[in-house]
């Protein structure tokens, strides 16, 4: 095969995710398969793909290419990138690649990546021979048995072991709304609520959005963004129920939504998620992004727990959760990650939990969260569009490291004052400067160290999908 004319731009840190037809082609697709199976050795790969319009013929020459290299494809259908990462484990596969684009706009789609043991490949290896490889086309000779075989009956092992997670016996009534996003989320839920009402959970369920449509009739699938918000808002109100749940386009991050249709910040379901861990593994260790942290290491320390802070992304967190046997990672962007779950990230399994601690506690998820906001009033992460990222942080840096009482590199520039502190940090996957703010009991400090920041930046906020 001849080599590409121009590099693979759809290649990220972390996946791959580029424009349709400009860079992420059917084309590219298969020799990315092809590599895919030649960097990895694998014999066995699964696949899945979201509801998007391109995803089946991507996935398809996905196929085409790790089938020209003898592997033996295990197709889960239309799935969750999650259910991808429990099918590489419960088939033993070499790899797997979920073909997604989760919230970005339609004219996207891209592709997530593991190796044997659902584990993330490196960046600076694995990635980089796969991209070098598919550039250059210098692929071995086609291998005899590939194949692909439908493995979409694995959803019912999935769901089971989603619910061991769960102790359904103790379980109390509770009306949820959930909100698929005309994502891949629907089907999955539907077969997990299957199986609590099998099981005689007192659960009962009001679905919004929930069919999957590829065009997205009810915009894209992003419930981070505020105007995505008020339907299901609305439908909360209008349900009368207990609390609300929102999936993104291939469902490994959910959004939770109180009674009263208030969205709730992402580091406070770390916050709450870390107390469930350790209610039920006295001493455990919980990993945690930098962008907000007193929260979640308040409630660690007082569960007698141990908190370890990790660099941003999936590949560093599921390292260090490796790394220190930790049972549960957590990053405010909501990507939660689970030791019993391979490691790996889901958007089915923290609704599970936190609807389990809303009975546990008798308390509803606004309770709960306003008590550790209160405490622990952050700002939410802000978005900068700079043209130097490097040079906007060394100026914020100037300005503070001096009275600063605390300091860490980890990721970026996070900076402990007097009663605040904060985290500025380059995007991984995109051209901004982030920053957060967080006080202790005080939404002033927060507030004004926002404004002086912004003005050090010398940029006003954007909002970014």
């Amino acid at each position: 095969m001849q080599p590409l004319p121009e590099p693979l731009t759809c290649f990220k840190a972390y996946d791959i995710r580029g424009r349709l037809d400009e860079d992420l082609t059917e084309a590219n697709a298969y020799r990315i398969g092809r590599a895919f199976a030649e960097v990895l050795r694998a014999g066995t790969v699964v696949i899945g793909r979201d509801v998007r319009p391109s995803s089946d013929a991507l996935a398809m020459a996905l196929a085409d290419g790790l089938a020209a290299a003898g592997v033996m494809v295990l197709d889960l259908g239309l799935s969750g990138t999650e259910e991808m990462y429990f099918a590489v484990s419960h088939h033993d596969a070499d790899g797997g690649v979920c073909v997604t684009a989760s919230h970005n706009p339609l004219e996207y789609n891209g592709m997530k990546m593991v190796r044997a043991a659902s584990a993330p490949l490196s960046a600076d290896r694995e990635m980089f021979a796969i991209k070098a490889l598919a550039e250059s086309g210098a692929f071995a000779a086609r291998r005899p048995g590939g194949a692909v075989r439908d493995i979409a009956d694995t959803r019912t092992a999935y769901v089971e072991h989603c619910l061991k997670f769960l102790s359904i016996s103790h379980l109390k009534p509770l009306k949820i709304l959930v909100n698929a996003g005309n994502g891949a989320a629907g089907p999955t839920f539907d077969a997990l609520a299957a199986a609590l009402h099998a099981r005689a959970a007192p659960w009962r369920f009001e679905r919004l959005h929930h069919a999957p449509d590829g065009t997205f009739p009810n915009g894209i699938p992003n419930p981070m963004l505020p105007e995505n918000q008020p339907p299901t808002s609305r439908a909360i109100v209008t349900a009368g129920a207990d609390l609300g749940v929102a999936w993104d386009g291939d469902f490994d991050r959910c959004f939770f939504f109180d009674h009263e249709g208030s969205f709730i910040a992402g580091e406070y379901l770390v916050c709450l998620l870390a107390e469930v861990f350790l209610e039920k593994n006295a001493g455990a260790t919980i990993i945690h992004d930098p962008r907000t942290i007193w929260a979640t290491q308040h409630a660690v320390a007082k569960a007698g727990g141990t908190a370890i802070l990790s660099r941003c992304g999936h590949t560093n967190i599921k390292r260090g959760m490796r790394e220190h046997r930790a049972i549960y990672g957590g990053e405010m962007s909501a990507h939660h990650y689970f030791r019993d779950f391979f490691h790996c990230d889901s958007g089915m399994i923290p609704f599970l939990l936190i609807c389990e601690l809303l009975n546990r506690r008798g308390q509803t998820l606004k309770s709960l969260v306003e008590e550790r906001a209160a405490a622990f009033p952050s700002s939410g992460e802000i978005n900068f569009h700079v043209a130097d990222v490097g040079a906007a942080i060394a100026r914020v840096d100037a300005a503070y490291a001096p009275i600063a009482l605390g300091r860490d590199d980890t990721d970026g520039l996070s900076l402990v004052l007097d009663g605040w502190r904060f985290n500025l940090r380059a995007s991984n996957t995109e051209p901004l400067l982030r920053l957060n703010v967080e006080a202790k009991g005080s939404r002033e400090a927060v507030d004004k160290a926002v404004a002086a920041i912004s003005e050090i930046v010398g940029r006003s906020p954007v909002r970014v999908a």
